[in-house]
């Protein structure tokens, strides 16, 4: 073996033991590594602790890989001991073995040892407040956490594996004790793409995130220029919800566990995004405004957010139909990444899209290209109808329809931000909740309606409703001139109050500081207002079925509830009879 050119020789068997002593109260790791004499020892065990790190900082300053090279962070030892035993071996063969111990203050000793093979053991002799760390479970839990991925095997206890000799009656069982190895120093994420199948990356997954569902689809990382960096990013699912799941995404070091928080690293919206990230190019141990103005985390973050866009562009564009089966899943990081990172936005132009209540998709273009026609009202403004829930707007959704309207389901947590974002970027196009005018007025045309009614009469209706419905907060109520067809009475929602609302119990505001406001509006050419309400004689027939429509309008939106609903059953059942 070498480093530098200075070590010559066989590598052989480089594992890593940790061993636990309950007895003793000691914990063990020993490895078969190039050793130190006792000259190295003074050095680096003493030198580097109750001196300085100068001398050894400055040996290994244009060294990507310090992280690991004995001595930085040795010291954290005596957090958990009350003594650290280190016996050594150099690989030189003239170097005699050495014993080092110390209790943790400046006082240590240095004896010889008579350790005949190459390589160091450290004993922690562990402390009464800290003896959780002579027990197997939280030992194995460390090593899974940062050793998951180490370039060499790491042994710790061992293991019973099965297996079957002879057949039929003759066989029999064979159970054999081996090393536990505890990490896969091998991980897929440092070989080729090319060398790697589907299965491959689905297994790994499970590796990284046991029984989650299977990742949608993943992107491999690999670039030596201008940085170093390997890694694999999964799209998990995400059930149609906002999920955002921190320290999901791991960040390595040559194989070292450095971090799972990399939100100077990676851009906000792939923090959704699963996996692993290897680059010795990222600056470590530093503050996080340092991280945030360093070129090559900035780079790596624009190289990532460029990858991603990439891979969603070729997946629309290999298997537009596949991409939309996956739609549902992937809409949430397409969206969120539009919102938060300017560039991403102007690359997802071309593969965002829009589903409607038919369950067509569309991009923005052909989206456009569709509805612009009949739905561009008078203010040359292109109007998106949508609906978040399509069972309790059913009603609306079909007054839109016989309209001729197009209309889009919007039902995730983020597409009201992500419809305020595409008015923004693109002025021409505005977002119009089905339910948040009457159907004619959802698009503003010039045309207007003839109501059936005299003004004598429309003044009596709104007087009469005016009187009877009460509790609509500072919405008001408003006399149209539908079609007959259309309901009788309405209940509408303006968009600007409503998404207000939307957007302030999505932030986990003071929901009390845009209060729930809806209009009444009354259609006057509808048969149970224009014949039978307005001929009725008894003022209070007329103020009980005003009510009843009323009540109607709010069951129609879901808005009817508790003792109004029962009182609403009661007067049915009245009305039946």
């Amino acid at each position: 073996m070498s480093s530098k050119g200075e070590i010559k020789g066989e590598l052989g068997d480089t594992t890593i033991e940790v061993k636990i002593n309950k007895e003793d109260k000691t914990l063990h790791i020993i490895d078969k590594g190039i050793g130190m004499s006792e000259d190295e020892v003074n050095r680096y065990l003493n030198q580097v602790a109750f001196s300085s790190a100068e001398e050894f900082l400055a040996k290994y300053k244009d060294d990507a890989s310090i992280i690991g090279h004995f001595g930085l962070g040795f010291y954290s030892a005596f957090m958990v001991s009350n003594k650290v035993e280190v016996i050594t071996k150099s690989y030189k063969e003239d170097a005699p073995a050495v014993k080092w111990e110390c209790d943790g203050d400046p006082s240590y000793t240095i004896e010889p040892n008579d350790k005949t093979a190459r390589g160091t053991e450290i004993i922690l002799h562990i402390n009464d407040e800290n003896t959780e760390y002579l027990e197997e479970g939280r030992i194995s839990a460390l090593l899974d956490k940062y050793c998951k991925f180490l370039p060499v095997e790491i042994k710790f206890g061992t293991k019973t594996e099965t297996t079957w000799e002879g057949e039929g009656d003759d066989k029999q069982e064979i159970k054999t004790e081996v090393d536990n190895i505890i990490n896969n120093p091998h991980p897929i994420w440092k070989k080729k793409p090319s060398d790697l199948t589907d299965d491959d990356y689905r297994n790994f997954y499970q590796e990284l995130y046991p029984f989650s569902q299977a990742p949608l689809f993943w992107i491999h990382l690999n670039i030596d220029y201008p940085f170093n960096l390997t890694g694999i990013l999964y799209f998990p699912k995400l059930n149609n919800s906002f999920e955002l799941q921190k320290n999901k995404i791991q960040l390595y070091s040559n194989q070292v566990f450095i971090t799972d928080d990399v939100k100077e690293i990676v851009p906000e919206f792939l923090m959704l995004l699963h996996g692993v990230i290897d680059s010795p190019d990222i600056p470590l141990n530093v503050s996080r405004s340092y991280l945030q103005s360093d070129a090559n985390v900035k780079k790596i973050n624009s190289y990532i957010s460029k990858k991603v866009a990439e891979k969603l562009h070729s997946l629309f564009k290999e298997d537009r139909k596949e991409y939309e089966n996956k739609w549902k899943e992937i809409s949430t990081f397409v969206k969120y990444g539009m919102i938060s990172d300017d560039k991403f936005n102007e690359k997802a132009t071309s593969f965002v899209l829009l589903k409607n209540i038919n369950n067509e998709y569309f991009t923005l273009d052909e989206y456009k290209e569709k509805v612009k026609a009949n739905q561009t009202d008078k203010h040359n403004k292109i109007v998106y109808l949508y609906a978040n829930d399509l069972k309790a707007q059913h009603a609306y959704i079909k007054a839109a329809q016989d309209y001729g309207y197009d209309v889009l389901e919007m039902d995730t947590i983020i597409d009201n931000h992500f419809m305020q974002h595409i008015e923004y970027k693109g002025n021409e196009v505005t977002f119009v909740r089905v339910d948040s005018d009457t159907p004619d007025n959802l698009v503003q045309k010039e045309e207007t309606r003839e109501s059936v009614l005299s003004q004598a009469e429309q003044d009596k209706v709104k007087e009469i409703f005016t009187t009877a419905v009460k509790n609509i907060g500072s919405g008001h109520i408003e006399l149209k001139a539908l079609s007959p067809n259309d309901m009788p009475v309405m209940i509408t929602r303006p968009e600007f109050m409503r998404r207000m609302k939307e957007m302030q119990a999505l932030q986990g505001m003071d929901m009390n500081m845009f209060p729930d406001t809806y209009n009444v509006v009354i259609n006057t050419n509808h048969p149970l207002i224009a014949d039978k309400l307005i001929k009725m004689r008894n003022e209070d027939k007329k103020a009980d079925f005003a009510n009843y429509l009323h009540d109607l309008a709010l069951l129609n939106q879901g808005m009817l509830s508790g003792e109004e609903l029962s009182t609403f059953v009661s007067r049915s059942l009245e009305f039946i009879k």
